[in-house]
C-alpha cells in the first residue's frame, strides 16, 4: 500500500480510502467487521464514514457498527485515520442540521460517542451552509480542535469558489482550515475539473472522489447487467442512457485486459491533486478486488482513449469555456 499526504498536511492517509455508507444498509455488521479486518491486513488506513450513514435519522447506523468493530481493540483506533461527516438532519428540531455552532458541538459529541473514540482525525462538512457565516463555523472548529475532539477540517460538495471563501476566512484567523473536499468524480462526472479541481491544487487541498465508480455504472455494468445492485431501475436507465460510451469503455478494458472498475479508479489515481478515492464495499471480496487499481498505470494513449469516450468539460475553468 502507498500512503501519501492528505493535501498540504503532514499526515499521511492510504491510496483508498474505505468507505462506509454500505455498513447497515448493505452490508451485515458481522460482513462490515470482516471488510474492516481486511482493510487493516491490506494497508488501507483510511476510514471514511458520516453521521447520517444507516439512513435513520439521528440514530448514526453505521458510525454505532464502526465504533463497535473499534471496541474490539488490538490496536484498530491508532492504525486508522478516521473521517466523519456533519451537516444532515439528526432530529426533528429545528437546529438539528446545517453547520450552525450549536449543531457542530452537539453533533460532533454524538458522533464521538457512537464511535467510541475520544477524537475525530477529520471532521468534515457535508454540505455548504449559505445559512452560517464563516466566522461562526472556524470558531466552532477551533474550539472543537483546541478541546482534542477532533484534528483536522475537510469539505465536502463544496463549489470551488465556497473552497476559496473558506480558505480566506480560516487565514484572517490564523487557522488550517480545510485539507480535504470530498466531490462527485468520475469519467462520467467530471463537472469538478472546471473549479474545484484548481481549488484544491491552489490551497493545498487533498481531492476524495465520492462515487469513483458512478454507482457501478463504470464496474462492468454491461458485463453484469441484471447482478446485485446493477439489477435496479436507476442503474439500468444509466447503462441504456450511455450503452454507446459504454460498450467502447468495456471494450477498451478488454483490450487492456483489466477490469473496468480498476481501470476508472487508475484513471482518478493518475490525477495528482486526488488523494484517495472513496471505495465502497459490499462485501470483502469487492474490497480486496480494489486493490489491483493501485498496480495499474494507464498509458498515455489510454487516457487518450478514456477522455475521448467521456470527454470531460475540455479543461478547466475559464479556458474550457472561454478564450
Amino acid at each position: 500500500m502507498e500512503y501519501v499526504h492528505l493535501g498540504r498536511i503532514g499526515l499521511r492517509v492510504s491510496r483508498l480510502c474505505l468507505g462506509t455508507m454500505n455498513f447497515g444498509p448493505l452490508a451485515s455488521e458481522d460482513d462490515s467487521f470482516a471488510i474492516m479486518d481486511a482493510a487493516l491486513e491490506h494497508g488501507i488506513t483510511f476510514f471514511d464514514t458520516a453521521n447520517v450513514y444507516g439512513w435513520r435519522t439521528g440514530e448514526g447506523v453505521t458510525e454505532q457498527i464502526i465504533g463497535r468493530w473499534l471496541a474490539q481493540g488490538g490496536g484498530r483506533r491508532e492504525q486508522i485515520v478516521l473521517a466523519t461527516k456533519v451537516y444532515g438532519r439528526m432530529g426533528r428540531g429545528p437546529n438539528d442540521t446545517g453547520l450552525s455552532a450549536h449543531h457542530v458541538r452537539r453533533a460532533c459529541d454524538e458522533s464521538l460517542k457512537r464511535l467510541r473514540t475520544d477524537r475525530i482525525d477529520l471532521y468534515q462538512m457535508h454540505h455548504i451552509d449559505r445559512a452560517t457565516p464563516w466566522e461562526e463555523l472556524w470558531q466552532a472548529m477551533e474550539q472543537l480542535v483546541a478541546a482534542g475532539k477532533i484534528l483536522y477540517v475537510g469539505s465536502s460538495n463544496f463549489a470551488g469558489w465556497q473552497i476559496a471563501q473558506a480558505q480566506g476566512a480560516a487565514a484572517a484567523r490564523h487557522f488550517l482550515g480545510i485539507v480535504s473536499e470530498q466531490s462527485l468524480y468520475n469519467l462520467n462526472a467530471r463537472t469538478v475539473e472546471l473549479e474545484v479541481v484548481p481549488a484544491c491544487r491552489a490551497h493545498g487541498i487533498g481531492l476524495l472522489p465520492w462515487s469513483p465508480l458512478a454507482g457501478g455504472l463504470l464496474g462492468g455494468a454491461l458485463q453484469k447487467a441484471s447482478e446485485g445492485r446493477r439489477g435496479q431501475e436507476r442503474l439500468q436507465n444509466a447503462v441504456e442512457k450511455h450503452r454507446p460510451k459504454l460498450e467502447a469503455y468495456e471494450g477498451l478494458c478488454r483490450e487492456l485486459g483489466e477490469r473496468p472498475a480498476d481501470v476508472a479508479l487508475a484513471w482518478l489515481l493518475r490525477n495528482p491533486t486526488v488523494t484517495a478515492p472513496i471505495i465502497g464495499p459490499r462485501t470483502r471480496e469487492q474490497l480486496t478486488g480494489s486493490l489491483r487499481a493501485l498496480e495499474l498505470k494507464l498509458a498515455p494513449e489510454s487516457v487518450a482513449r478514456l477522455d475521448a469516450i467521456w470527454p470531460g468539460p475540455g479543461g478547466e475553468a475559464p479556458e474550457a469555456y472561454a478564450w
